[in-house]
């Protein structure tokens, strides 16, 4: 690992933040986001740094303060604010007290805050007060971790360190281990650092520069003695077969069963070449059951992940009731786990759910588990991250992690549940939501509606620019896409399979508004447009029913109807067609699929500007109702123009109304005409 210090960097850094932090704290920025932007360092939000400093409170009085990482910041693009100031002399008092339960510990860092907006600061304050220096810098490195996992994990360090750093016995962070840091850093003064049996690294300086550059240089020497010995994990390595397509058909199964007990999860298939050597281990039913490689993941990965046993000589149901017996064996040993600890506690525990968030395939890879696709994200980071670990340690020595008392404390700790949140689930948060014609109109803003009530987005479109910009703003999975071509979206559909595990909804979307007087209509016109004003719609809803019926959890198919299959306009007959068919397609599917618990519905919107009418054909519409253009939106029962974010928000309706199928809903001001009877 090399140091990536730019003297130019450091000082545009500290040109930036001039007038609003001093330069110490600009620099203490600019270091702890080299270090929170490598993956081998810290993950999603771990970690955390400090710096000693002097700020004015708002008496004008100056104080030295303490600024440390705060709760919710992550260190890879951190900035002052995320760095909460603390009076460091009365932080410094605490030590003198014999003992400070979590909650005590936190409200005493609240009323040592000069802001008393700020962040809550991390669980690890009292550690960073209580050492002297300047700067620290503390994170979990997967090189380091194969070190401090180990069976002789203390002779192992000072065999590769010598005095350089204290050794640090593990104790769950808080006050008890931050005494411990502070005493073990008095033993020898001259050390650079703590290295955190079964935790990780601290290292510290007089200076940004000198506390980054010591950390990257004790990563440096862990991961120099490893990369030695990385040869042999070759001697149990398995076959690194190519992962096959057989996870598209897995995944819906698999997140079914997952959410058996009314919990949606979003899946991430992770296959690189190092996944796929570590899932085909030998040795993979006992390696990977040890344990996380440090306990503050157990949170985002449980203890262990799922080793999942496919038999595909089975049949589809023998396989499903296979892997539904095994996922219940891990969720009995959860469950075993759970009653094991809590019985020596005397607080009550309120279980957590029993579902494994990784999943180990053979031949597949490694599937990750969140209840939405982002903590899947997440998941995966970390447990990738762990099998470099664990292939690391193994190399080494002995993969060996705390024993499972430890590691439920960490579970079960309040200050560590906090980090997941406790916001209240979005309506279709862990739904998979594919839209079709998403990049204008009505599919953009349905696009941005679903994504606000929580759904993961797969947005299709044939306009690759506005697509690329809406999915980026959006963080959404997308794809150009033809919809004429059946063979293609079938595809398309299959790769969000592959992107999410699944799929729970469809915004059938997509749509043309060809025109021409019925009896003039060319045969190839009518049929172009019945091409995506109905076949697509039925291909789409087709393929997404076979997602639906092999997870088992229902869902729903959302199509954008018109007010056209009521009430056709002159010389819309090639609209008009499809589009009543399209609304007989609907109520098709609401029939047959029901007992699925595939919900189907329409939209009947009117007069909404989108792409499908030129301003040309709008003004054109308008004049032969002796209209103005603004006035013709507005030519409806209410006198109001309807907009796309109407129309979406009829859709979101639809989507999460649990009673409502073969259901038409008008969002059009109010045509009396075009009203479904």
């Amino acid at each position: 690992m090399q140091s990536r210090w730019s003297d130019a960097e450091a000082q545009s850094y500290v040109e930036r933040y001039a007038g609003s932090c001093p330069p110490d704290l600009a620099l203490r920025v600019y270091t702890s986001r080299l270090i929170g932007r490598d993956p081998s360092l810290v993950l999603h939000g771990g970690g955390n740094t400090s710096v000693k400093t002097k700020l004015r409170d708002d008496t004008g009085k100056e104080l030295e303060v303490l600024c440390v990482k705060g709760s919710g910041w992550d260190l890879g693009d951190i900035e002052p604010a995320g760095l909460p100031a603390l009076r460091q002399a009365s932080l410094l008092e605490l030590r003198a007290l014999p003992a400070l339960s979590d909650e005590a510990m936190v409200n005493a860092q609240r009323i040592r805050m000069l802001d008393a907006s700020a962040p809550n600061p991390s669980v690890e304050t009292l550690l960073h007060a209580f050492l002297p220096h300047k700067f620290i810098d503390h994170s979990h490195a997967d090189a380091i971790l194969a070190l401090v996992d180990q069976p002789d994990s203390e002779a192992l360090c000072r065999r590769l360190f010598g005095d350089r750093f204290g050794i640090v016995p593990y104790i769950m962070p808080g006050f008890a281990l931050a005494k411990l840091a502070a005493e073990t850093f008095e033993q020898d003064p001259r050390v650079e650092g703590l290295l955190l049996l079964k935790h990780g690294l601290f290292t510290f300086g007089d200076s940004a520069r000198q506390s980054y550059e010591r950390h990257i240089a004790a990563v440096s020497v862990a991961e120099e003695f490893t990369r030695a010995a990385r040869v042999r994990i070759d001697a149990v390595g398995g076959s690194q077969a190519t992962p096959s397509t057989r996870y598209v058909s897995l995944a819906p199964v698999l997140r079914g069963l997952l959410g058996e007990h009314q919990r949606r999860y979003a899946l991430q298939l992770r296959n690189s070449p190092q996944i796929q050597r570590f899932v085909a281990r030998t040795d993979l039913a006992s390696v990977s059951q040890v344990g996380c490689a440090t306990p503050d993941h157990v949170i985002r990965t449980k203890r262990f992940p799922l080793v999942l046993q496919l038999h595909p000589e089975l049949a589809e149901r023998a396989r499903a009731d296979s892997i539904r017996s095994q996922l219940q064996a891990y969720r009995e040993q959860y469950r075993a786990y759970v009653a094991r600890q809590s019985a020596r506690k005397t607080e009550r525990i309120v279980p957590l759910d029993p579902d494994p968030r990784i999943v180990l395939v053979e031949g597949i890879g490694m599937i990750a588990a969140g209840p939405s696709a982002a903590a899947a994200g997440i998941a995966a980071d970390i447990y990738e991250h762990t099998i470099d670990v664990i292939e690391q340690a193994q190399s080494i020595g002995r993969y060996e992690t705390l024993p499972e008392s430890d590691i439920f404390d960490m579970e079960y700790w309040s200050l560590e549940q906090k980090k997941l949140g406790a916001a209240k689930a979005r309506a279709l948060e862990g739904r998979v939501v594919y839209i079709s014609g998403a990049a204008h109109g009505i599919g953009a803003a349905c696009a941005r509606r679903f994504a606000n009530a929580g759904a993961a987005l797969y947005l299709v479109d044939r306009d690759a620019q506005r697509l690329a910009e809406l999915a980026e703003q959006l963080r959404a999975a997308h794809e150009v896409l033809d919809l004429r071509d059946e063979g293609a979206l079938r595809a398309s559909v299959a790769r969000c399979v592959a992107r999410f595990g699944g799929l729970d909804g469809v915004v059938s979307n997509a749509g043309v508004a060809p025109q021409s007087a019925i009896a003039a209509c060319k045969t190839e016109d009518l049929e172009q447009s019945f091409r995506i004003n109905f076949f697509a719609h039925q291909w789409l809803a087709a393929a997404a029913v076979e997602v639906m019926r092999d997870q088992g959890m229902g869902g729903f198919l959302l199509f954008n109807a018109s007010k056209a299959a009521w009430n056709p306009g002159p010389e819309f007959g090639p609209y008009a067609l499809p589009k009543a068919a399209l609304v007989a397609l609907m109520k098709q599917y609401a029939l047959e699929y029901g007992a699925l618990g595939i919900r189907c519905n329409a939209v009947n919107a009117d007069r909404i500007r989108t792409h499908l009418l030129d301003e040309a054909d709008i003004a054109a519409r308008a004049r032969s109702r002796g209209l103005e253009p603004d006035a013709y939106y507005r030519a409806n029962l209410l006198g109001r123009e309807v907009t796309a974010d109407d129309v979406a928000d009829a859709f979101v309706y639809l989507a999460t109304a649990p009673s409502t199928t073969g259901s038409v809903i008008t969002v059009d001001g109010g045509n009396i005409a075009a009203s479904p009877r």
